[in-house]
């Protein structure tokens, strides 16, 4: 492992970059914080004939929790804020509350946390076309950012980024099942036994996606619709398993289309009958479910790929190998926040197209980054370790995150792969959420750039999740032991 040098600054001119974006489609931009924001809103809900509006923020599974409010209770909450039971952050997937947190719990008597609308944020919700949708910032009563939410946290390493004169540009592609399931059949069959929307493996096929093009245009022109760009949309290799690739977007809105690409697949699939499934790894015999995020580093204008240089025999500039030499170095201890489950380890498996090691390389599908491109527009890397189990937010805040850290410390990459990643000399990722966790916690790089408060408390959810699990009995259990033992 390179010894890590002490973090330098580096200096580069800070810009101001607020000004007032383009409308596009149904998304509302910043132009409610302005003076007469909020007469643009109530116009805007006038023009589109909004009813009811839905808010909301995703906790740190990546779950999304919120509500619906009257118009007035939502212009009430745009300019003052509104209450939101903090329990959303001491409790689990299943809404079971935790019994090590620290930021809330019943020593706190499970308190109203502070929620700021994003005015910014607002779009209809095309299947619900009487309803907008926004999303959710919380605050401490300060004012200050609410260091358990994963959105603030995507936030402040964006805020870094552009102190040290970077633009990110980001885009998030995801693969997942689709069962001929509700919740209802699901339970009733154990989550056993789920019948895939389509048979067989059929990867790129373009008779699969026409056999169920009802299906296929109401996932892409609804997320369309939701402000949510899908550039691709195929299918991957496995019964009932798709794969979107979401368009780029400055960093904030790339986060944002991602976990809302993800509630509205599901939604959309629950209108048709059916069940959208990210989980990481759904059966051993097939491969797991990827949530790949593509990265660059811009100029603030957005006018200039930092990544690309002309005069380098492979068109990588320096800046870019320094930030891969970053994500590549604090990998294995920041898995936790790229792997957050104990399903997520199932999918890193060798010969799956998931990675095992801290690799990278130039067109390689085998190792952790791949570098694509090679020109000023499309240089870029793709983080093939996240899965689509990710939490958008954290996934691209952390590897953002450490990848400032190489440039700031000039950290020169390993030797890229140039054959099969999963035989190379490499250092191995950790195999359970248990050995990551174990390596998070002790990471000083995790706490200098994440800060203690957040990383305390993802420690201590992921601890509770690996109690649950150790707990549990599973079916492969019951089969091998039962009868025999």
């Amino acid at each position: 492992m390179a010894i890590r040098p002490k973090a330098k600054v580096i200096s580069h001119p800070v810009m101001a970059r607020r000004a007032r974006a383009k409308e596009r489609g149904e998304v509302v931009r910043p132009v409610a914080r302005e003076p007469g924001g909020v007469d643009f809103l109530r116009k805007w809900f006038e023009e589109k004939g909004v009813r009811k509006v839905k808010l909301g923020a995703v906790d740190i599974d990546g779950v999304w929790r919120g509500k619906y409010v009257s118009t007035d209770k939502f212009f009430s909450a745009a300019k003052s804020g509104l209450g939101f039971c903090d329990v959303v952050f001491g409790w689990d997937l299943a809404d079971e509350l935790l019994d090590n947190t620290q930021v809330t719990g019943w020593h706190t008597g499970y308190p109203d946390a502070c929620a700021r609308v994003d005015v910014s944020s607002g779009r209809i919700i095309p299947w619900e076309p009487d309803t907008a949708a926004f999303l959710l910032d919380f605050v401490n009563a300060d004012g200050s950012a609410y260091a358990a939410s994963p959105r603030q946290l995507l936030q402040k390493v964006a805020r870094r980024a552009r102190d040290l004169g970077f633009m990110p540009k980001f885009g998030a592609e995801y693969e997942f099942f689709i069962f001929k399931e509700t919740p209802h059949s699901l339970k009733e069959k154990g989550f056993q036994g789920l019948t895939p929307l389509t048979p067989g493996m059929f990867g790129y096929s373009w008779l699969r996606t026409s056999l169920n093009s009802a299906l296929v245009h109401a996932l892409i022109d609804g997320c369309n619709a939701f402000g949510v760009d899908i550039e691709g949309f195929h299918t991957e290799t496995g019964p009932g398993v798709f794969e979107a690739a979401i368009r780029y977007d400055e960093l904030e809105k790339a986060a944002d289309k991602a976990v809302l690409f993800k509630t509205a697949v599901k939604e959309l699939c629950a209108r048709h009958g059916l069940t959208a499934c990210f989980m990481a790894k759904v059966n051993a015999k097939l491969p797991g479910c990827s949530g790949h995020v593509h990265q660059s580093l811009w100029t603030l204008k957005g006018e200039q790929n930092t990544f690309y240089d002309e005069s380098a025999p492979d068109g990588m500039s320096q800046t870019m190998r320094h930030y891969i030499g970053g994500q590549v170095e604090l990998m294995p201890e920041l898995t936790a926040l790229y792997w957050p489950t104990v399903n997520s380890y199932k999918r890193s498996v060798e010969n799956t197209w998931a990675p095992t090691t801290a690799t990278w390389g130039r067109e390689n599908r085998t190792t952790a980054i791949r570098v694509i491109g090679d020109s000023p527009k499309s240089m870029r890397l793709e983080y093939r370790q996240l899965g689509a189990d990710m939490n958008a937010y954290i996934g691209m805040a952390v590897s953002l995150a450490a990848g400032l850290w190489g440039i700031q410390n000039e950290v020169e990459p390993p030797s890229m792969c140039a054959g099969n990643g999963y035989e190379a000399n490499a250092r191995p990722l950790p195999r359970n959420l248990k050995e990551a966790v174990a390596l998070l916690e002790s990471s000083e790089c995790a706490r200098e750039l994440l800060g203690d408060d957040f990383v305390d408390h993802y420690v201590r959810t992921r601890k509770w999740e690996v109690r649950q699990y150790e707990r549990a009995v599973t079916n492969w259990e019951l089969e091998r032991y039962l009868e025999l033992i």
